[in-house]
């Protein structure tokens, strides 16, 4: 090996190790936090993540600037079309005996995903509650901690928020008219015939239609932060699949067909064919807007009871080749000024994960809305969001799904 090259490894196992180590003083962590920055400079960092969304693609591209600018780091996205995509790399490079140098440095991540790298030990850390940026993230918020009923137990940095809500054209559909809760999603629809639907649940949405419905139709909800068995899951869905044989053959196209993706059912209701689309961003609707894609009266409807929200992680799997930097770019994704730039409707209209009380009135500001976010709720109308199901309950949904409604 290369003599520099076998130096700067060992100043960065250095320098993690002493970034890892016991708790330490303000000046020691400070002091252990610029190694890190000084391992990191001059590293690729390759970013797993979700690619589905061109703004969001464009946010990544963003944030990579700003860290080659600040740290010398080369962020490199790979684009994912579903995140199992790395997960499935990972456990493959360990069942390969490759324990270092692997091929994803950092990793957008939660639910199943997270739960399947965290309970095989395939995750670095833990390492979040020692970066800087740490003490901005609202910890009253569980979902920061605990993921689809997991705790994350710092394997894994929180990054943006997100809530069910509902997208509609005001113009088209009295907001009074829509239904309030799931129950009531039936006489809607019988109302309503063809003007309603949900992504496939093969897609995430489609997965969250169902898991919305389930939370308020479990005859017990708090069985579903368990992980599900046979005799639970057949209890505690079968009210909503009585509901969704009621409700089906009132969805487009008489619930024989879907649209792909949320992007796709979302252009159904720009285009007036349908008249209500599940969403997971609450400010989809003065996204859409911003970019021309739905109209200035698109509105945001949530259901009385609450909608389930989670947040999105970073996490760094194990053997990545580049732990300092993948370190560094979690810490910054955490920054208030990225936070602020993601909530922004005109970027990508993420909810922030930081606790704004923490910040500076300067740092505060930024996260005031553009006079101009047209259809964007505030946190008190989306109210308190309801906790994920354990993740085994999105997995057997899906099969049992598919098993039900698929020819």
């Amino acid at each position: 090996m290369n003599r520099s090259i076998a130096l700067a490894l060992a100043a960065g196992l250095s320098a993690l190790a002493a970034f890892l180590g016991p708790p330490a003083g303000a000046d020691e962590a400070k002091e252990a936090w610029q190694d890190i920055l000084a391992a990191a400079r001059g590293q690729s960092v390759y970013f797993n993540a979700w690619a589905g969304d061109p703004q969001t693609n464009a946010f990544i591209a963003w944030v990579g600037e700003l860290a080659r600018e600040r740290y010398g780091i080369d962020v490199r996205h790979v684009k994912l079309a579903d995140t199992a995509e790395a997960v499935t790399r990972v456990v493959a490079e360990k069942a390969a005996g490759r324990e270092t140098g692997g091929s994803v440095d950092l990793v957008w991540i939660n639910g199943p995903n997270l739960l399947s790298l965290k309970e095989k030990g395939l995750l670095f850390g833990p390492f979040v509650e020692k970066l800087p940026n740490w003490r901005h993230v609202d910890r009253t918020k569980p979902s920061n901690l605990t993921d689809f009923t997991i705790p994350v137990e710092g394997y894994a940095a929180p990054w943006r928020m997100a809530q069910v809500v509902f997208l509609y054209d005001s113009a088209r559909t009295p907001p009074a008219s829509l239904p309030r809760t799931i129950p009531a999603f039936l006489d809607w629809a019988r109302a309503h015939a063809g003007r309603l639907t949900h992504p496939h649940p093969r897609d995430f949405l489609g997965a969250t239609f169902l898991k919305q419905a389930l939370v308020e139709l479990a005859p017990d909800p708090a069985v579903l932060q368990q992980p599900a068995s046979e005799e639970t899951f057949a209890t505690a869905t079968a009210p909503l699949w009585a509901w969704y044989d009621a409700l089906r053959p009132h969805l487009w196209r008489g619930g024989e067909d879907f649209p792909a993706t949320g992007t796709a059912q979302l252009s159904m209701l720009a285009d007036g064919e349908i008249a209500l689309a599940i969403s997971f961003n609450p400010a989809d609707a003065a996204v859409g807007i911003r970019k021309g894609t739905l109209p200035q009266t698109a509105r945001v409807h949530v259901l009385d009871g609450g909608t389930i929200g989670n947040t999105s992680f970073v996490a760094i799997p194990f053997n990545a080749a580049h732990k300092e930097a993948a370190m560094v770019l979690a810490n910054l994704l955490m920054s208030p000024e990225v936070q602020a730039r993601a909530q922004d409707p005109a970027t990508i209209g993420a909810f922030t994960v930081l606790d704004l009380a923490s910040l500076s009135e300067a740092e505060r500001a930024r996260f005031t809305p553009p006079a101009d976010a047209v259809g964007l709720p505030d946190n008190a109308a989306l109210g308190t969001p309801l906790p994920e199901p354990h993740p085994s309950w999105m997995t057997r949904l899906v099969a049992e799904w598919e098993r039900r409604y698929t020819r």
